[in-house]
């Protein structure tokens, strides 16, 4: 197994990356490396709870993401397992954390459990793409 991390930091506060990162109408906004649009969003936030993402590819086919949340700690990290629902035996696992300094928070994605390099470089690609939509969205 394979781990990625990706990080960025961001003119914004914990507070508002942690919501942006969580709040379904936030994240149809930012969310997706470029030539991705989130068409739809659906957070269950809590221990358990489950979410879904669909990403729509160029080409127009949809991808849904989707997973369970294991740890919330607002605002400063979240914990969940990570998986295409086309594929339900392979979860994966996210770890993202929020850590201000001053008016910037830096985010840290880390990316576990992931079977191969191979996958491991799209997603690193995947992570990149957004949090650079993510400070699009969320810096003046």
């Amino acid at each position: 197994m394979v781990t990625l991390v990706v990080r960025k930091t961001i003119r914004a506060t914990a507070e508002q990356l942690f919501t942006a990162w969580t709040d379904p109408a936030q994240l149809k906004l930012w969310w997706g490396p470029r030539g991705v649009r989130c068409t739809d969003a659906e957070v269950d936030l809590r221990i358990g709870g489950r979410y879904r993402i669909a990403n729509q590819l160029p080409d127009g086919k949809i991808l849904w993401i989707t997973g369970e949340y294991q740890s919330i700690e607002p605002p400063r990290k979240l914990v969940y397992t990570w998986r295409l629902e086309a594929q339900a035996d392979n979860s994966e696992r996210v770890t993202v954390e929020f850590a201000p300094h001053g008016d910037l928070t830096e985010v840290i994605v880390t990316h576990e459990l992931i079977s191969n390099e191979a996958l491991r470089d799209r997603h690193e690609q995947g992570w990149i793409g957004c949090l650079e939509g993510l400070a699009r969205y969320l810096e003046p």
